[in-house]
């Protein structure tokens, strides 16, 4: 909020002393720019300086965008997130150290050597990062539906023979043999999310959830950094699995 107050505090000061609008502006995009880099994270600091130029394209201050302009600026937005995706969960990255403390909730064999996990949306792979600091032998597997942000989430788990990343619909595709499946998802997303996992998952697999609990169910653990998203964790049992079979049939 400071450096879209400072930037547009400038851009009006600049053109009330005169100055052409190109020039304030540009003087206005520089300031908020420069004060935009201390913010912590690279997405915060994109924000921060991305606020004055949008906003003043969008309210007019510059010449008018004609509409096939904004058609352009939506556009690789489109690509990059479906409209499909947005009825999952908007695109919002797993912080590094967001999984911190999981390894100890969840039984696995020593850095998750021979377990499979995946993380279903896994957008750009920073779910995938945070999962391989936790297990860092595990056979960590993406699947996420928007193309762009597969082949960005390839590109970034560069870590081949640990992970691998596929483009698909986390809801069609089958969880079955996986010994942990990993969501960041969305509230209303979570009761069907343990749904599949008890139609599908072998008993003693694990789901697991950040920020988001399943309305309901009592998680077996909570873990995560200290000050950070809550991670709920839960796990298949026998019975669960069965009724849930049974009520599919």
């Amino acid at each position: 909020m400071l450096a879209w107050l400072l930037a547009w505090a400038l851009f009006i000061t600049a053109g009330a002393a005169g100055a052409p609008p190109a020039l304030a502006f540009l003087l206005a995009l520089v300031a908020g720019g420069t004060f935009s880099v201390l913010a912590a994270g690279v997405w915060r600091r994109t924000l921060a300086a991305a606020g004055f130029p949008l906003s003043a394209l969008a309210l007019g201050a510059l010449p008018a965008l004609p509409a096939w302009g904004w058609l352009l600026l939506a556009l690789p937005l489109l690509l990059a997130y479906p409209l499909r995706a947005w009825r999952d969960a908007p695109f919002f990255p797993t912080p590094a150290d967001a999984l911190t403390g999981l390894e100890l909730a969840v039984v696995l064999p020593p850095a998750g050597e021979g377990a499979r996990v995946l993380d279903a949306g896994c957008g750009l792979g920073h779910g995938l990062q945070a999962l391989r600091r936790v297990w860092p032998q595990a056979r960590l597997e993406g699947l996420e539906w928007s193309r762009p942000l597969a082949w960005g989430a390839a590109w970034r788990c560069r870590f081949a023979r640990v992970a691998s990343v596929t483009r698909g619909d986390m809801w069609a595709a089958s969880w079955a043999g996986f010994d942990v499946v990993y969501l960041f998802q969305r509230p209303e997303s979570m009761a069907r999310a343990m749904a599949k996992a008890e139609r599908e998952m072998a008993p003693g697999a694990w789901l697991v959830s950040l920020e988001f609990p399943v309305p309901g169910r009592q998680p077996l653990a909570r873990c995560g950094a200290a000050g950070g998203r809550p991670v709920w964790v839960y796990r298949i049992t026998q019975a669960q699995a069965s009724i849930a079979r049974a009520a599919r049939r």
